[in-house]
């Protein structure tokens, strides 16, 4: 299984630099569709429900004090994704990729996986509360459905 710096590096090397909040908007919206149609995690780390919508901590770790980041401030290994990895990554990016990382933030902000995981925890206020794997799945898969019918 890659990183999710493995992920962020290739999302970086397709669409160039971006705000650190899109690059954490799509990499787990990576990890939610790869749940939905591979039924598997992308990647391994946790992402968390914080005030801001989806944060996988791991990745904020390297680019923690920066607004807009670039593939090399990253420093993963994009070549580590195999060929499904690269295919769920460039659907998400050419679904989302138009996106601000504030407008994926609000769309995150109003589906289940994000809201469950904060629970009663009040909008703005700091949760570190891990978005479960398993809802995620659930929730995307069923919009996948959804959409299919």
């Amino acid at each position: 299984m890659v990183s999710v710096i493995d992920v962020a590096s290739y999302i970086l090397q397709q669409r160039g630099s971006m705000t650190t909040m899109k690059l954490q908007k799509l990499c787990y919206y990576s990890q939610a569709w790869n749940l939905a149609w591979d039924e598997k995690p992308l990647f391994h780390e946790p992402i968390q429900a914080w005030a801001n919508g989806p944060v996988v901590y791991a990745l904020f770790e390297r680019h923690r004090g920066k607004f807009v980041v670039e593939q090399d401030d990253i420093a993963g290994n994009p070549e580590a994704l195999d060929c499904d990895a690269r295919e769920t990554i460039d659907a998400v990016l050419d679904a989302y990729g138009h996106l601000t990382g504030q407008q994926l933030s609000d769309i995150t902000h109003s589906e289940r996986p994000w809201k469950v995981a904060r629970g009663e925890v009040s909008e703005g206020e700091y949760c570190s509360e891990a978005i479960d794997l398993d809802i995620m799945q659930d929730y995307y898969g069923g919009l996948d459905s959804a959409a299919a019918s």
